[in-house]
């Protein structure tokens, strides 16, 4: 039998052991707090009209001065410029709206219209009582599997949203693409009633040829194979095609950012430059026009800003 100062010595100890353990539980704690990812912080979407979506910190980045093209800039492409103009606007006013998958040549202004839209809309809307400016939200193509993610953030805001993202395209072995199925039409929650999806593509089904002409050939049935591939471009209901250019809208562009830009060149020497520039390259395009401009401009000693 323990006597007195046995059972102190044993209280005591067992005490210290009790403490240890809560020592330890305690750095536990601490370290998984360390490792677990922050909560998210409330959003302040007043403080800018255009973010960038950062998936590794489930963060939206504020974009001080969106790199964009004015709208009168645009050449070439009037017919996709009013189609996605009006169904931008609709959506701005609180009416139903498709997403949009502007496909085609490279360079021919596809990114560029879907900034110059949301841009013109919330210019001509500033002024009316209780809009809300568009917002646009760039996600990169490598970070589509966190578009859910990015969905739940914006769903209760009062603000209305374009997400966007250039150059979309999926290559073999990428399964990334459901994620964006799954939020365009098809999953449990869908997309917000606040956004609206809007991409970019060279590829008018975002899917190499290749890719498909695989799947028909190792497939059971070749058919619904494809089907699930194809299906991905049928959750857009606005398809827009973008194609290369005539010379003369080339040249129209040419002389619009010249005159914009106050670039003094005669006439003639303006179009045989550019035309030569867009012979050196390969392609006429808003783009080529663009990069034409930027060294004309360089070279007169002025700033396209």
């Amino acid at each position: 039998m323990k006597t007195q100062d046995e059972a102190k010595l044993a209280g005591l100890a067992a005490g210290d052991a009790a403490q240890g353990i809560l020592h330890h539980l305690a750095r536990i704690a601490e370290l998984l707090e360390r490792l677990a990812p922050p909560a998210p912080q409330p959003i302040d979407f007043s403080v800018a009209d255009a973010f960038v979506w950062q998936a590794d910190e489930a963060a939206l980045h504020k974009v001080a001065k969106v790199n964009r093209v004015d709208m009168h800039l645009l050449r070439g492409i009037d017919r996709v410029r009013d189609i996605l103009t009006d169904n931008t606007e609709r959506f701005a006013r609180g009416f139903a709206a498709n997403n949009a998958l502007l496909w085609g040549a490279r360079g021919m202004g596809k990114s560029s219209l879907v900034k110059a839209v949301q841009a013109d809309i919330n210019l001509r809307y500033a002024d009316n009582p209780g809009f809300r400016p568009l917002k646009l939200i760039e996600i990169h193509r490598e970070d589509i599997e966190s578009l859910p993610r990015l969905m739940s953030l914006l769903r209760d805001s009062p603000f209305r949203f374009l997400v966007f993202c250039d150059d979309l395209s999926f290559d073999t072995d990428d399964t990334s693409y459901k994620s964006l199925k799954a939020v365009l039409e098809g999953g449990i929650e869908g997309r917000p009633t606040n956004v609206l999806f809007y991409a970019t593509s060279n590829r008018r089904h975002l899917l190499p040829r290749d890719m498909m002409e695989n799947e028909r050939s190792t497939a059971i049935n070749p058919g619904e194979a494809v089907e699930e591939k194809v299906s991905l471009s049928d959750r857009f209901g606005l398809w827009l095609g973008f194609h290369k250019c005539s010379q003369d809208e080339y040249l129209a562009m040419v002389f619009g950012y010249a005159k914009h830009f106050g670039l003094a060149l005669d006439h003639d020497a303006l179009q045989a430059e550019s035309l030569e520039w867009a012979t050196t390259r390969g392609a006429r395009s808003g783009r080529t026009a663009w990069q034409y401009i930027q060294d004309l401009a360089g070279r007169l000693g002025k700033v396209t800003e």
